[in-house]
């Protein structure tokens, strides 16, 4: 009997040590291993990526699609589904925002928002995105969801539209969650997703490149979370985000000769290392590739398009929108394009009607495609002409 205590006893301290002391012994040996390759300037985070913001083409990831605890990346969401909000008229920025007694209890970073308070959504996003205020986050999310819950169903619905499939919100802050409760999460790759999104809004990059800036008549001032902001030339955004168990995450965007970058990083160990790996992918890009511009928008093309019927016989094509391609420096002389037009046309024709493509390539590999269209209406001509062009 004694024997099989003594065995039982074994057993159980042999479960403890494997399913207690060697996970947190694995654990503090990978923070260990961040910690040296920071140290010798290593890349160090749990996952990155660069892409290009106008294509979302990819320049370099690693482990992109690893789910991660995106911390206050998580507002990011938030400003998005605002500035939608105030493009369908539903609000506006001069709205009053009213505090709620829950929005007054957020904590983490914060502008000590009072319950009963009111301010302006205008000042509210700034909060957001310049101070990453989460009783701002709260207060805003209460008023256009109806409650914090409501907002976070808005939230995942939204992440389904753009396709963010390792995304899952459920918080509207990012804060750390209760203990036994999920943690939002996400992955690099989404994050991106998501900040092609976001960039498309210049009011959050005029916002997401202040400083500082005065909050409540200058009795409060909110810093930016971003250390890129004014360090990085170009830098004008976008999201920080840090708690323990998530390290610090940071997807940070900069625009140089019109060609603008993402980069998402999560999971770094300290935030000076998020900061340099950040600026680390955005030179390379920059370093690496162009926005190379063949021809703007509106420009003729020598070619001509015949035209049948019509008051005038045949039109130069214009480009309905700028040949802007993303290549590698080392390339842009390798750059060529071809015209495609449509067989003669009968008019009428109207001006933006389609009349053939513009195609760019390097090599054999296809780099873009680019309608072109009608300068001018074309009215028919006569009936003597119409039946000219239709038989000789």
């Amino acid at each position: 009997m004694q024997k099989k205590k003594l065995l039982a006893l074994a057993l159980i301290g042999v479960t403890i040590f494997i399913y207690g002391v060697l996970p947190a012994f694995a654990a503090s040996r990978a923070a260990q291993r961040r910690q040296e390759a920071a140290k010798d300037n290593s890349p160090v985070y749990t996952s990155a990526i660069l892409i290009e913001a106008q294509t979302g083409q990819i320049l370099f990831e690693q482990d992109a699609h690893k789910q991660w605890p995106p911390a206050s990346l998580t507002k990011m969401m938030l400003m998005l589904i605002v500035m939608e909000k105030i493009k369908q008229n539903a609000i506006s920025l001069n709205d009053p925002i009213t505090v709620s007694s829950k929005a007054s209890k957020i904590g983490g970073s914060q502008v000590y928002l009072k319950e009963g308070e009111s301010f302006p959504l205008e000042d509210m996003m700034k909060a957001v995105v310049i101070h990453s205020a989460n009783d701002a986050s709260e207060a805003v999310a209460e008023r256009i969801g109806g409650s914090a819950e409501g907002f976070v169903e808005m939230m995942n619905q939204k992440g389904k539209e753009l396709g963010l499939k390792e995304t899952r919100y459920v918080s509207v802050h990012g804060l750390p969650p209760d203990r036994g409760q999920p943690s939002d999460l996400t992955s690099a790759y989404d994050v991106a997703l998501l900040a092609r999104q976001v960039v498309k809004f210049p009011e959050i990059l005029k916002w997401a490149s202040i400083p500082k800036e005065p909050f409540r008549e200058g009795k409060f001032v909110l810093e930016n979370t971003n250390p890129l902001i004014g360090k990085f030339p170009g830098a004008d955004g976008l999201k920080t985000g840090s708690y323990h168990e998530a390290g610090f995450n940071l997807a940070a965007t900069a625009q140089r000769d019109g060609l603008r970058l993402i980069s998402v990083t999560l999971g770094s160990p300290r935030p000076q290392v998020r900061v340099r790996e950040a600026s680390r992918l955005l030179a390379m890009g920059f370093n690496q590739y162009q926005m190379l511009t063949l021809m703007k928008a509106g420009a003729a093309l020598p070619q001509e398009l015949l035209i049948k019927g019509g008051e005038v016989s045949s039109i130069h094509p214009i480009l309905q929108a700028p040949a802007l391609v993303l290549v590698k420096r080392s390339d842009a002389k390798d750059v060529k394009y071809s015209v495609q037009l449509n067989d003669s046309l009968w008019a009428p024709l109207r001006k933006g009607d389609r009349l053939g493509e513009l195609i760019v390539t390097l090599g054999d590999k296809p780099l873009g495609r680019f309608p072109l269209i009608s300068s001018q209406d074309i009215n028919q001509s006569h009936i003597i002409k119409r039946l000219w062009d239709r038989f000789f």
